[in-house]
């Protein structure tokens, strides 16, 4: 399909939709169309069709709730992106769309807190959630999170080497030639 032309990708998602009923991904995929051409009532009518086809589809339950917030329908979308957690409870974009939703629409801080955390512990993103996540709990009142240290390395203080070892006076080994020298810069200068 030839970028920017959507009848003929419209027309071969049909297509695939009717050769495969019990699949849902034609549909999403028609639908994610019907919504960037504006269209958000047909998008969502075919969405509730995608997941009524494959109903443990975190994808289908995900854009249906994405759709359903566009409307401003924001009590369908959560419940949407609620069965979206049903089917997968590790499928990350319903966790983030749920916090943004429970965040800035329903006003709903500790609903987004959990939700922005279960994403974090999924993808390992940090950025920007990790600041969503110490914005929510200062607004709840929670001490912000405490990082977890880094892990010791060999010699360091933490981690006790052979240069501190009790009564030992081994100096740690200088640093190869090819490497920078403590204190002095990558360059040399």
């Amino acid at each position: 399909m030839r970028a920017g032309n959507t009848s003929e990708a419209e027309l071969g998602f049909k297509q695939v939709a009717l050769q495969y009923p019990q699949f849902a991904a034609p549909l999403v995929n028609l639908a994610i169309l019907q919504r960037k051409d504006g269209n958000l009532e047909q998008a969502e009518n075919t969405l509730k069709s995608a997941v009524v086809r494959e109903s443990d589809s975190a994808v289908a339950w995900t854009e249906l709730g994405a759709t359903q917030r566009m409307r401003g329908e924001f009590q369908d979308a959560a419940s949407s992106y609620e069965h979206a957690l049903a089917a997968d409870p590790r499928y990350a974009p319903a966790w983030r769309n749920l916090g943004v939703l429970s965040d800035l629409y329903l006003g709903d801080p500790d609903r987004a807190l959990k939700a922005f955390e279960q994403y974090k512990e999924i993808t390992g993103e940090d950025k920007p959630v990790s600041g969503w996540i110490a914005e929510l709990r200062q607004r709840l009142g929670l001490p912000p999170v405490k990082r977890e240290p880094a892990p010791a390395t060999p010699g360091s203080p933490a981690s006790p080497g052979p240069e501190s070892a009790p009564g030992g006076s081994t100096p740690p080994e200088p640093a190869p030639a090819s490497q920078p020298q403590p204190g002095a810069s990558a360059t040399g200068v």
